[in-house]
């Protein structure tokens, strides 16, 4: 069950680099809402001050999302949230040292005294306040979502154009489907990578072969770079690799084929695709206890 408390706890932790190794990296160091809880590299820098091999995928709208991480190996979002702390190249964070830690600061004692009256600060506590707050990251209202409500002008006939071409010729809404634009199934979009993706959840299926999770389009605006390694450094590169229809091998999605699209078509997705970032995006940063 929600509770508004819980998760204001979890915003603390979420922006708290005391919950690292160093005590220097915090959750909101690779999720970043500034950059639509992404970073606009293609791999966050880790605890040991070298980029990680993937993009920090955006944590918009992750209550809606059933497994987490680019492979998919997370099946909730506390179990999502285990990862990058507990893991050497990311926070390193060790969770004996972190409770122990937390126990020292006496609000954050009271906090969870008074959420977790039975148990008070443990890892599965710490985990659920995180994982909570997470649920709050919403992606708020967009000027498509008004043209969706019948206000004819909130987007630009050339976003107008793009739709058509996304949800017709294209053929991208059938992978990025629903009011979140994503299947939340994983494809190999063909994308040049030794990365095996899926595959080390699923090794018998060989469609899982570097294949990703297809994730939501909203605030793109504030994304950039896009794939699951940064591999495009904006709009236009990840538009113009689609149009190409990927390189050929026993794993690509069959629904990745070349297309030909003009440039006025090109600019008419890419136009759609800004009209999905909201109009307000505001994340107030927490007081952290001392």
């Amino acid at each position: 069950m929600f509770s508004p408390q819980v998760a204001t706890l979890g915003k603390m932790l979420f922006f708290d680099p005391r919950l690292s190794g160093k005590q220097n990296l915090s959750c909101a160091s690779c999720h970043n809402p500034s950059f639509g809880f992404e970073v606009p590299v293609p791999g966050a820098i880790g605890s040991a001050n070298a980029p990680l091999a993937r993009k920090a995928p955006t944590l918009l709208n992750a209550a809606w999302i059933p497994t987490l991480f680019w492979d998919g190996r997370a099946p909730s979002l506390e179990m999502q949230a285990m990862g990058p702390i507990t893991a050497e190249a990311e926070m390193d964070g060790k969770f004996p040292e972190i409770i122990a830690t937390l126990e020292r600061i006496p609000e954050y004692r009271a906090w969870f005294v008074t959420q977790f009256p039975r148990d008070g600060i443990t890892q599965d506590n710490l985990l659920r306040a995180i994982a909570t707050y997470e649920r709050t990251v919403v992606a708020e209202w967009a000027p498509f979502d008004r043209w969706i409500e019948g206000d004819d002008a909130a987007i630009s006939p050339a976003a107008q154009r793009g739709f058509a071409l996304f949800t017709g010729k294209t053929g991208c809404s059938a992978c990025h489907t629903g009011w979140n634009f994503t299947d939340n199934k994983f494809h190999d979009l063909g994308i040049p990578t030794t990365d095996i993706g899926r595959a080390a959840v699923e090794p018998d299926n060989p469609l899982a072969q570097h294949a990703f999770k297809t994730p939501g389009l909203r605030n793109l605006t504030y994304r950039a770079p896009f794939g699951h390694a940064g591999q495009f450094a904006n709009l236009e590169e990840i538009v113009a690799f689609y149009v190409t229809g990927g390189l050929d091998r026993p794993s690509k999605s069959p629904l990745m084929k070349p297309l030909k699209l003009s440039q006025e078509e090109r600019a008419d997705v890419i136009a759609f695709l800004r009209s999905l970032t909201a109009e307000q995006t505001r994340t107030a940063l927490p007081n952290l206890p001392n």
